[in-house]
């Protein structure tokens, strides 16, 4: 059996709409338009094949980054369910609706707008208990009825996995491109693939990829220190075709900041790579 094959057996769809019967829930998903109250140059998401890999965390750094060169940076938290976004941050204010029935996005003490169901809600701990319908709408609905205004990229922290939020994402929202982030362990490098070969299918460009949490560097003698086991990231890079866009190390204090709602203020110049990757689509 094909990979194609194979992921069409499991998840029921290739991505290629003008394959599916008129039963197909997916069939006929028209890309979201920008309201009048926005103008995104450029839109990337930020994925993995699974969960625990860094994903907030690197999507957090990029719009840092980018914001301190003087870029409009807006994150758009995906991950519906489990909202992580706005805590990097600090922010406990409300999203709301404007005369236009528009939401406007809460903004950081630096500038980045951002738009999460947490911000939505009247207790941060309330649970999310939605169906996969109510999640996939509400994903389109953050890019498309969102008062972003004036963004140079906008930055989708997506949901973990390969699953129909995922997918919608992919039909639904005009991506300029994905950035996968994976950590060392050989598992995680493995569903990683899942995730390009899903970008490869439905012809999402795929900028790159980020070792999250790939080495400690002795702060004495400086020698990096592969806590997870040895990185498999080239062999993937080789086999893939995909770009290593930096290695992230396991730095101390960075996530002290992150928990104290400080992410902005985390210096990891490894991140750079990834930085000048984006800028480089003409933002």
């Amino acid at each position: 059996m094909s990979t194609k094959e194979a992921y069409v057996e499991e998840h029921g769809c290739s991505g290629n709409c003008s394959a599916c019967g008129e039963n197909c829930e997916h069939k006929g998903i028209q890309k979201e338009k920008q309201n009048k109250k926005s103008n995104i140059k450029k839109t990337i998401a930020v994925v993995s094949g699974k969960g625990g890999v860094g994903k907030s965390f690197v999507t957090s750094l990029l719009a840092s980054y980018l914001n301190k060169e003087g870029y409009n940076v807006g994150i758009l938290d995906g991950d519906i369910v489990g909202p992580s976004i706005p805590k990097s941050f600090n922010l406990h204010t409300s999203a709301y609706g404007d005369e236009d029935q528009l939401i406007v996005p809460a903004v950081t003490k630096s500038g980045i707008k951002i738009i999460s169901t947490n911000l939505m809600l009247e207790h941060e701990d309330d649970p999310i208990i939605w169906r996969g319908a109510l999640i996939t709408s509400l994903m389109r609905q953050f890019y498309s009825t969102v008062a972003w205004g004036e963004l140079d990229v906008l930055l989708i922290d997506m949901p973990p996995g390969t699953g129909d939020v995922t997918l919608t994402a992919f039909q639904s929202i005009p991506l300029d491109g994905i950035i996968i982030v994976t950590s060392p362990q050989d598992l995680v490098s493995l569903i990683v693939k899942k995730a390009i070969n899903m970008a490869k299918m439905m012809n999402i460009p795929i900028l790159g990829m980020i070792e999250n949490m790939s080495y400690v560097e002795c702060p004495d003698c400086h020698r990096k220190i592969e806590i997870y086991g040895k990185s498999r990231l080239d062999d993937l890079s080789k086999s893939t075709g995909i770009e290593i866009l930096g290695r992230l190390p396991i730095k101390e204090g960075v996530s002290t900041l992150v928990d104290s709602g400080n992410v902005e203020c985390v210096e990891l110049n490894e991140i750079y790579g990834a930085v000048e990757k984006i800028k480089g689509l003409g933002i």
